[in-house]
């Protein structure tokens, strides 16, 4: 199973958990276009299909990174 870069993790679940908040205070009750590009983006890097399982999975995994110091993706970038 290919390990999401924490980094990019952490920048996902950030701006959606921000977007999500943003939306309850103004009281829109829907996902706008960029809060569901950033939950498929969440699913995709997570192997889930559901954007609750989806976090859950990003905070599991993020925790799991900050435990451990020798946290590595199993992915690397490919260069051009």
């Amino acid at each position: 199973m290919l390990i999401p870069h924490p980094a990019v993790l952490r920048k996902l679940v950030d701006e959606y958990e921000a977007l999500l908040a943003e939306e309850a205070e103004t009281g829109r009750g829907w996902a706008g276009p960029r809060a569901q590009d950033l939950a498929y983006t969440l699913c995709v890097t997570t192997g889930t299909r559901d954007v609750r399982r989806a976090l859950e999975a990003a905070h599991r995994l993020l925790a799991a990174g900050s435990a451990d110091h020798h946290f590595r993706p199993t992915a690397t970038p490919v260069a051009d």
